[in-house]
């Protein structure tokens, strides 16, 4: 942690498994944090839930630790960045009306195609910029209609952790346009709730919050709010978003030719657009600037499958040395893993199939093919998975020239390597991993007047600490492997659906 006598913003990032507070100077150093755990809630198969009130819960234990370190009134102003996906319904007193559903849920997995197609496929996903996917709030809320209506029309307000967290703080509930469109019910090029989607669910427009461009401010801390929180009374409220679109800000990628690269739990590979383009091999949001749009490319498991294959089959992350022996080992192991190939579709595919029910597989296996084998080939799977993605984008008149990296994945030498010469496109890291709440402190240091634009606010407040340069002469090895990998979805997916 650095150090400063000056004012400072906070990024609250209220992701899906902790909430952290996180105090920045103009510079973009992290003077002090606090963090507190969120617990997921799986009552049934495909139900993922939380109690909304620990989202609150949460958020005052990371706040007061943070006020422990640093004085509640250095805090020029505050703004959140969410988990999204992730919906509760609110009564008109405020307060829950039964658990939120997390954007792991999928209890409305049967209803998307019949949904889709009422309102028209492409219709929808032009709209929404959203494929057809059971990870937006939108099918949920079609679920609610025909199962639990009630609850759907007892619904003062229906929010995200944004629009919850904004409501405790200041009385009023907020939503950014980068946290209400993941809602799939948003329209992107308006920049206004659907009003088409929304007469279909029989939902009122008064049912969710304004929706205001991030950086702008909402409101100030009540009273109360302070009192839970120790941040002072009168404290500036300002929006910010989803935590994918603010991770990307936090790494200054919302400029020409900059993709965000997460290779966290999930992989995210996003790239700041001009216009909405809309295609399979990515979901568009809305910047987190206000300005143009953030294409996603998304892979649902990324570390998580490294971890669930480590755990399976290589003795389990209680060992600390065994991922450096799995990359060493991996490392000696040439481009196309001595032709086993991998799928790692463990929980469902996103881009470009946007199959939940799709499964991981790995084809090709040899006895000679050793424990790096296998984790190389994983590697490779989702490394030429994201360069086919970037390849698309390319396709649609983008120009991606760099990446920055973060998540865990990042720490990988190995894995980051793999991308850069996959994709032929060097690979930054940046100083901090607290990439969405850095995302979330620019947009407060915004709405509070540091900077005139956020562009002026993100060269100021990121930096860049080690770049990986690609090897030009492997391109055309994994060029010729990723034609093969492409392969490997449906080859699988037909397998296991006939029992061929």
């Amino acid at each position: 942690m650095g150090s400063s006598d000056g004012p400072l913003v906070v990024g609250l990032d209220s992701s899906t498994q902790s909430c952290k507070a996180i105090a920045w100077s103009r510079e973009g150093r992290a003077v002090a944090e606090g963090r507190a755990p969120l617990e997921l809630m799986k009552p049934r198969p495909d139900y993922v839930e939380q109690e909304v009130t620990d989202w609150w819960r949460a958020a005052t234990v990371a706040l007061r630790q943070l006020v422990g370190a640093v004085d509640a009134k250095r805090i020029a102003g505050i703004a959140i960045s969410n988990q999204r996906e992730t919906v509760a319904l609110i009564d008109g007193a405020g307060e829950p009306i039964g658990p939120a559903s997390l954007w792991l849920d999928e209890r409305a997995a049967g209803l998307v195609d019949r949904f889709a197609a009422e309102i028209g496929r492409e219709r929808l996903h032009a709209i929404t910029g959203k494929p057809i996917d059971v990870t937006p709030v939108v099918y949920r809320l079609k679920w609610l209609r025909e199962n639990e209506p009630e609850r759907l029309d007892q619904a003062n307000k229906i929010l995200d952790v944004h629009g919850y967290l904004t409501l405790r703080l200041t009385g009023t509930p907020s939503a950014s346009w980068t946290s209400a469109d993941p809602f799939g019910l948003f329209d992107i090029s308006r920049k206004e709730w659907s009003q088409p989607i929304l007469d279909h669910l029989g939902i009122k427009p008064s049912q969710f919050p304004n929706a205001v461009r991030s950086g702008t401010r909402v409101g100030t801390v009540h009273a109360a709010a302070a009192s839970a929180t120790g941040l002072a009374e009168g404290t500036p409220v300002i929006a910010a978003g989803g935590d994918g679109q603010c991770a990307g800000l936090g790494v200054n990628a919302m400029r020409d030719g900059v993709v965000y690269l997460n290779l966290g739990t999930a992989i995210v590979a996003g790239i700041w657009s001009r216009e909405p383009v809309v295609g399979a091999f990515w979901r568009t949001m809305t910047s987190p600037t206000g300005d143009g749009y953030f294409l996603e490319a998304v892979q649902r498991a990324g570390v998580y499958f490294v971890n669930w294959f480590v755990d399976m089959f290589a003795g389990g992350r209680s060992d600390p040395a065994i991922f450096d022996r799995l990359e060493r080992e991996a490392a000696t192991v040439p481009i196309g893993s001595d032709g086993l190939l991998a799928g790692t579709t463990l929980v469902g595919c996103m881009d470009p199939h946007w199959d939940p029910s799709a499964r991981a597989s790995f084809i090709g296996m040899h006895p000679s093919h050793t424990l790096g084998h296998f984790y190389r080939a994983g590697l490779e799977a989702m490394t030429l998975q994201t360069a086919r993605a970037l390849e698309e984008m390319r396709s649609h008149g983008l120009s991606p020239a760099q990446m920055v990296a973060i998540g865990g994945g990042a720490n990988s030498r190995l894995w980051t390597k793999m991308i850069a010469d996959a994709t032929g496109i060097a690979i930054h890291k940046g100083h901090n991993a607290e990439a969405s709440s850095l995302g979330a402190a620019i947009s407060a240091a915004v709405g509070v007047g540091w900077f005139e634009s956020f562009s002026d606010a993100a060269d100021a407040m990121t930096s860049i600490a080690e770049t990986i340069e690609p090897d030009p002469s492997c391109r055309a090895a994994w060029d010729a492997l990723s034609a093969r990998q492409a392969k490997v979805f449906s080859a699988t997916q037909f397998a296991w659906r006939t029992g061929a």
